[in-house]
């Protein structure tokens, strides 16, 4: 009914490997505003925790592999922090905990584990408040009370000095924190750095600026605040990797860097704007990957979605990846068509030689409530079969072993339980057609498998950051059992 074109197969047959498309099949989860999860500051403890469930169960059906986790909306938490308050999206008051107590983001990392979801810890770092430029209501430990002279009004919101150094340490302090005590896969930053201007006003951060002149820095103002940006992006990436070398970095910033990138893009200057030089963090190797947000549709010109990705897989130096990020949400707000969204990820696939290997979606609840019908169409043309995230081979992190002692009886299959900590996830084939397709992907607990036809299968351990295993090779056959391994 949507004139959709089937896209590209999750299988590939190469001269050298059998295995299926590597993609990040990812989705936003916005807390800010409640917009994705929790739906309402006012849910129990339980109605928090079921929403989740269904939210990862539901993503779980249409072969979606991650989410990236809004865990710092506004310099408060959606975890157990002692360096900042809870959040107001989760309990109504902000510093309240969630009673009966538990930690949201150690649950979700729990469930998503479970599903073989990787978690993208996603953190906003210099929002102060959203929606309001007041300080009443903020907990006593939020940030515009412990250094109320960097924590400005701006527009209708509070937003921190990314120019004060006591704010960018306290900063990286809160996203190290969070990578040293969770399981988390990845750290993400979105499109916020300094505000989005108000009109007629200028950021006020002019005393910032004034000493950092007057100490002997001879930067001009919009230059200064690029290098305060740049200095975090840069201090993240090697702190990051130096705490867990396998924890992914990546950034979801402005899809258009500065107009005229590439010729004939029309737009929000990024770069003179956000003060956010995207492009060198890509272009430095300080990203494991970019997902730029390209909101527009295909065809206008102005700001096309295949010019720009063209253009952002053009300033892969490192080759490292690029996850576009797709603006699902616009077919409630713009009214396009499913069929926008699923020809932009044809579009991305497309240029998988190119280090293309995904999209995350904005916003989760699109696909959770199968709004306009999305959810069908993705599931039926997009995301048919299971698929791994793509690997980073540039992360360093144990190879899993191979799976051992593998025993098949009937339609069963059986391996030995994972002893070495170092297997993320269980992926089984099957062989049909001359290609090995990807059957399912068990978490790391999993020690059985059934199968539904005969044949031959493959089975692999897979590490977390997406290095498979030597194969081990069974079939099944009816009446019979077999040992191998």
């Amino acid at each position: 009914m949507f004139g959709l074109l089937i896209l590209l197969p999750v299988l590939v047959y190469s001269d050298d490997s059998y295995w299926p498309v590597r993609e990040f099949r990812g989705a936003f989860v916005a807390t800010v505003a409640n917009i994705d999860w929790p739906s309402s500051r006012h849910l129990t403890t339980n109605q928090q925790k079921n929403e989740l469930i269904n939210l990862l169960d539901k993503l779980q059906k249409l072969n979606f592999n991650a989410i990236v986790l809004q865990v710092r909306p506004a310099g408060d938490a959606l975890y157990s922090s002692k360096l900042e308050p809870w959040s107001y999206y989760l309990t109504g008051e902000q510093g309240k905990a969630p009673s009966p107590f538990y930690d949201p983001l150690e649950f979700a990392i729990t469930e998503a584990y479970k599903r073989n979801f990787e978690v993208h810890a996603w953190f906003n770092p210099y929002r102060a408040r959203s929606g309001s430029n007041s300080s009443v209501g903020l907990a006593q430990n939020h940030i515009a009370h412990i250094y109320p002279q960097y924590v400005y009004k701006y527009g209708h919101d509070l937003w921190m000095d990314p120019g004060a150094s006591v704010i960018q340490d306290h900063a990286i302090k809160v996203f190290l924190d969070v990578v040293t005590r969770y399981d988390i896969d990845g750290v993400h930053i979105d499109d916020y750095f300094y505000p989005y201007p108000v009109s007629g006003t200028d950021f006020p951060d002019s005393h910032t600026y004034s000493s950092y002149k007057q100490s002997g820095g001879n930067l001009g103002l919009t230059d200064w605040r690029r290098n305060n940006i740049n200095t975090l992006i840069q201090h993240l990436s090697t702190r990051i990797k130096t705490i867990k070398p396998y924890v992914k970095f990546g950034i979801s910033p402005f899809g258009i860097w500065q107009p005229g990138y590439p010729h004939g893009i029309h737009g929000f200057n990024s770069f003179t704007s956000l003060y956010a030089d995207s492009r060198k963090w890509f272009k430095e190797g300080w990203l494991d990957y970019v997902a730029p947000q390209l909101y527009w549709q295909i065809d206008p010109p102005a700001q096309s979605y295949p010019a720009l990705l063209d253009w952002w897989l053009d300033q892969n130096t490192h080759q490292h990846h690029v996850y576009t990020s797709n603006y699902a949400s616009a077919v409630l707000v713009k009214h396009w068509s499913p069929n926008e969204l699923v020809r932009q990820v044809q579009i991305s696939r497309s240029r998988d030689s190119r280090k293309s290997f995904g999209n995350i979606h904005f916003s989760a609840k699109i696909f959770v409530g199968n709004m306009h019908g999305m959810s069908d169409v993705f599931h039926a043309n997009v995301y048919t079969s299971p698929a791994l995230t793509p690997e980073m081979p540039w992360l360093s992190c144990p190879n899993p072993p191979k799976p051992s002692n593998v025993k098949t009886h009937g339609y069963n299959v059986f391996w030995t339980p994972d002893t070495s900590g170092h297997v993320r996830s269980w992926a089984i084939f099957h062989f049909i057609a001359e290609v090995f397709g990807l059957v399912t992907v068990l978490p790391q607990d999993s020690t059985s498998f059934t199968a539904t036809e005969i044949g031959s299968y493959v089975i692999v351990s897979v590490s977390r950051i997406g290095k498979q295993s030597t194969e081990e090779r069974f079939t099944i056959r009816l009446n019979s059992s077999s040992v191998f391994g």
